[in-house]
C-alpha cells in the first residue's frame, strides 16, 4: 500500500510538472518574450508593447494550439509542414521568427506602412487602432480589448522612444 501512495505521489507531481512546464502565465510569457519584442522594437519602431499586447491576445498567452504546436503567435495564415494539427495557419521554427514575421508583415501591407511613419514606438494607442482599421482582425472589439491588455499588464514599460525617420 505505502509502494502505491508514493507512486500515485510521484505521477501527480510529475504530470503537475510538465502541465507547468507546458503552460504560460501572463508573467511567464512576458519574461520570456519581452526581450524579443524590445529588440524588433528598436529595429523597426513598432512598439514593444503593441507586438506583445496582440501575441498575448492571438495566442492566450502562447497556449493556443496554433503557437504550441506552430510557433504562430499571431493568428497569421499561410501553409504549413505540421504533422501534429491540420491547420490554416502558418508555422515558424521559433517564437521569434512568428514575431519578425508579424513586423513584417505591417512592413508590407500598403495599409499599415503609413504607421512606421506617423507613430512613434511610444505611441501604442495609434498603432493598435492603425493596425485595427487596416483590416488586421475582423473582430469588432480587437482594439479596445488590445488596448485593454497594455493596459492590464503595463506593457508600456516595455516601449522606448526611438525614431526611424
Amino acid at each position: 500500500m505505502k509502494v502505491l501512495s508514493v507512486l500515485f505521489i510521484t505521477v501527480t507531481i510529475g504530470a503537475s510538472l510538465c502541465t507547468a512546464q507546458s503552460k504560460y502565465t501572463p508573467t511567464s510569457y512576458l519574461e520570456k518574450h519581452n526581450k524579443a519584442a524590445k529588440q524588433l522594437m528598436r529595429e523597426t519602431g513598432v512598439p514593444a508593447s503593441v507586438i506583445l499586447a496582440i501575441a498575448i491576445h492571438e495566442s492566450a498567452y502562447g497556449n493556443s494550439r496554433i503557437a504550441t504546436y506552430l510557433n504562430n503567435h499571431f493568428g497569421i495564415k499561410g501553409k504549413n509542414s505540421s504533422k501534429k494539427i491540420k491547420s490554416a495557419y502558418k508555422d515558424y521554427d521559433s517564437t521569434l521568427a512568428s514575431y519578425r514575421d508579424f513586423v513584417e508583415l505591417l512592413q508590407r501591407k500598403k495599409s499599415t506602412q503609413p504607421l512606421f511613419l506617423k507613430h512613434d514606438s511610444e505611441d501604442y494607442q495609434s498603432w493598435i487602432k492603425g493596425i485595427a482599421r487596416s483590416g488586421y482582425s475582423t473582430s469588432g472589439d480587437w482594439s479596445r480589448k488590445v488596448l485593454a491588455t497594455i493596459d492590464r499588464y503595463d506593457l508600456d514599460q516595455y516601449d522606448e522612444k526611438t525614431t526611424l525617420n
